[in-house]
């Protein structure tokens, strides 16, 4: 006679999450955490719902009907447009003739002295310098410089250009490096043992394996440039920033709305170019 399989039964459904107790805990410390944080800030959200803060609001928002569309405001947004897009491209591309380099000097991988372990003095010295350099570029904001640069060069698109390609040569440095420096290290360490330069062994070895990551990220800030260059604009730096800084303090709600909504197409813009770029590198 065959032994009967035993069906063993299934374990009762527990009545209650067994990590409530531990997400109660963290959540309680994340609150005790934040709030000395939020009294610091003197946060009030519930200022918004004021009577007064209602009415402004209200006010505010009725002044953006209709958006202004004349054929004149449209031929001076369209200009202003093009200008802090050329502001943001060429920010970029000066970014990127700082960030690749220092990047390349930054990246362990491609130290020759690390393939048998320690990397030799004056190899860290000089990484350990360029680190440094990125620290000192991207811990001062875009605004800083802009307003730094604006007393240097005067006020226009100039100083515009030279804070984003310093603010973000520092920033893509950084990811760079660390994009890099992420990935599968073998084939690299292959071409690096086997004589190869380490451009070659870049070329060959690190860039195939991150070129999406990197694309991804550079198209992002590239995004990122063009708020700032609108921000920038605030502070003299020309473009449209500088047009709706103008107009919003003349109370022109309606030259604003038709700002922001260029604005608005900028960045969907900027969406759509990385999007397609990460299909066709897919």
């Amino acid at each position: 006679m065959k032994p009967q399989a035993v069906l063993a039964s299934p374990a009762p459904a527990p009545a209650r999450d067994p990590a409530w107790l531990g997400r109660v805990f963290w959540s309680g410390a994340a609150l005790a955490l934040l709030w000395p944080l939020l009294q610091a800030t003197e946060f009030a959200p519930w200022q918004l719902w004021d009577e007064r803060s209602r009415g402004a609001t209200a006010q505010f928002l009725r002044s953006f009907l209709p958006p202004a569309l004349s054929a004149e405001f449209l031929a001076l947004v369209a200009r202003e447009t093009w200008r802090t897009v050329a502001m943001a491209t060429a920010g970029m591309s000066l970014a990127l003739l700082i960030a690749v380099p220092l990047a390349l000097l930054c990246t362990r991988v491609l130290s020759v002295s690390a393939l048998h372990g320690r990397m030799a003095a004056v190899p860290f010295a000089i990484r350990q310098a360029v680190r440094g350099l990125l620290i000192a570029l991207r811990s001062m904001p875009e605004l800083v410089w802009a307003l730094v640069l604006v007393r240097v060069v005067g006020l226009g698109p100039t100083a515009g250009v030279l804070a984003i390609a310093l603010t973000y040569g520092g920033m893509l440095g950084k990811v760079y490096s660390e994009i890099l420096e992420s990935g599968e290290a073998h084939v690299t360490q292959t071409l690096l043992r086997n004589g190869c330069s380490r451009l070659q062994a870049f070329g060959f070895g690190l860039l195939p394996q991150n070129a999406g990551e990197l694309i991804s990220y550079t198209v992002y800030r590239w995004e990122c440039a063009i708020r700032s260059s609108v921000v920038l604009g605030f502070v003299g730096a020309g473009g449209l920033g500088q047009q709706l800084d103008g107009s919003m303090k003349m109370f022109a709600g309606g030259e604003v709305a038709t700002m922001l909504l260029v604005f608005f197409a900028l960045v969907a813009l900027a969406d759509f170019i990385s999007g397609r770029l990460r299909k066709a590198l897919a």
